[in-house]
């Protein structure tokens, strides 16, 4: 298909840079639509490739080992064989495609720019490694508890898409020599293994039908995640992101890298933009203070995890996704009422609320329909900058009135409020153990 195609497509699909820290980015930036005539151009592009993949498996050289013998007739189990091709669960012959072949196709013309036989050549690459690598049997490999606490799948983002988190800090608590050993140069094949583990297993949830999810988001934490050993897992994982960008196009739709040490965020920013002249798009770096702010623009509040910001929590028998939560800006320097009607006497009403930045006084009262029963204080406290974790309280209502939230903002900046709740039907304590 040429170069100049490749050169093209690129110059028509490439995104607005985002910086998880800088203002003119916090926005979220799509990609623009591609005019008629580029849209002709990787339609042709996807047919050409289909061909071509068609014929390296016929031809038996699909995986870089060609037919020796081109003319002879293959047999009904060798053409069976090459039916029985995948890559992800999907079937690679175009000729009995699977519903998500043409996805799948499209991840490595996208990542070679459509140049066809650059995707091609990616292809082979890929089912050459994932065959040495047994990539298909490593879900059933045992590697050890080490590093199973680091990385975990919860929820997913606005757009369906899984979220995957990896978080280091949670290896802040083990000895220097344990973890040196870990990310030793002699243990990083073990520790590439259980990454690409991880990926399969992220894959498991992704769906390559037209109008599915088929990528994933990557949130990387680096909380309380410093000092000497820092250097040697970061050159661990720049292989496993070579290996992943190689191996695995598209799948990751966006790495956020959170909690990034001013340090490595500045010189990260400087080194992209003396290498490519612009920041990377695909990923985000996010200092402490703008967690929850940028993690909020792909993931919602409901599905943002309590340590982040947001309102889930693991295992929550009070509330799910599934409730209906309110957002309410919250101007600079001023202060807003958040009202919850309880007209109902014997029940329970349970609330979330998280500000994002926090910074603000926060107070909690029940105001009885009776002026002359007694108000009653729920909670009143300063939340300071940089709290993350979202309020929940719950009341029992014995008389008529409403929850009252009130929330004051101390900086020169606007907020956001998230906030739900419930009313469910309790029975007293005192009524249990009467006889």
């Amino acid at each position: 298909m040429g170069k100049n195609r490749g050169k093209i497509l690129d110059q028509n699909m490439e995104l607005h840079i985002r910086e998880g820290n800088e203002k003119e980015h916090e926005e979220n930036y799509e990609e623009p639509l591609l005019v008629h005539e580029d849209e002709k151009l990787i339609k042709r592009a996807l047919i050409d490739f289909k061909f071509k993949v068609e014929d390296a498996m016929h031809g038996n050289y699909l995986f870089g080992i060609p037919d020796t013998h081109p003319c002879h007739n293959q047999t009904t189990t060798e053409i069976e064989q090459l039916n029985e091709i995948k890559l992800w669960g999907v079937s690679l012959m175009p000729s009995k495609p699977h519903e998500g072949t043409d996805t799948l196709l499209l991840k490595f013309l996208k990542s070679k720019n459509y140049v066809v036989h650059e995707a091609l050549e990616k292809l082979r690459k890929t089912l050459a490694w994932r065959k040495d690598f047994k990539a298909d049997e490593i879900l059933e490999e045992n590697l050890g508890p080490e590093f199973q606490k680091v990385a975990y799948l919860n929820t997913v983002d606005k757009e369906g898409r899984p979220v995957f988190y990896h978080v280091y800090g949670d290896l802040k608590d083990k000895p220097m020599q344990y973890l040196k050993k870990m990310i030793s140069e002699e243990n990083s094949d073990k520790f590439l293994r259980w990454r690409v583990q991880q990926m399969e297993k992220c894959i498991k949830e992704l769906n390559f039908e037209p109008g599915g999810a088929d990528s994933l988001i990557q949130v990387i934490d680096w909380k309380d995640f410093q000092g000497p050993h820092t250097k040697e897992l970061r050159s661990v994982y720049r292989k496993c992101w070579t290996l992943l960008e190689e191996h695995y196009p598209g799948i990751i739709h966006q790495y956020i890298i959170v909690n990034v040490p001013l340090r490595y965020y500045v010189s990260q920013s400087f080194s992209s933009r003396l290498i490519t002249h612009k920041p990377s798009n695909k990923i985000i770096f996010a200092r402490p203070g703008k967690v929850t702010e940028t993690l909020l623009r792909f993931i919602s509040p409901e599905n943002l995890l309590i340590e982040y910001g947001g309102l889930k929590r693991i295992n929550d028998s009070e509330f799910s996704s599934e409730h209906k939560v309110f957002e309410l800006n919250l101007k600079a320097h001023a202060s807003t009422h958040i009202e919850i009607p309880a007209p109902e006497v014997g029940v329970t009403i349970v609330w979330d609320v998280t500000v994002v930045g926090w910074n603000v006084t926060y107070k909690e009262e029940f105001i009885p329909e009776d002026e002359g029963s007694y108000q009653v204080l729920l909670q009143d406290k300063e939340k300071k900058r940089g709290e993350r974790q979202c309020v929940r309280n719950s009341y029992y209502i014995n008389e008529g009135g409403m929850i009252s939230i009130f929330i004051h903002n101390h900086i020169n900046k606007c907020k956001k409020v998230f906030y739900r709740y419930k009313t469910k039907p309790t029975v007293p304590t005192y009524l249990l153990y009467k006889t």
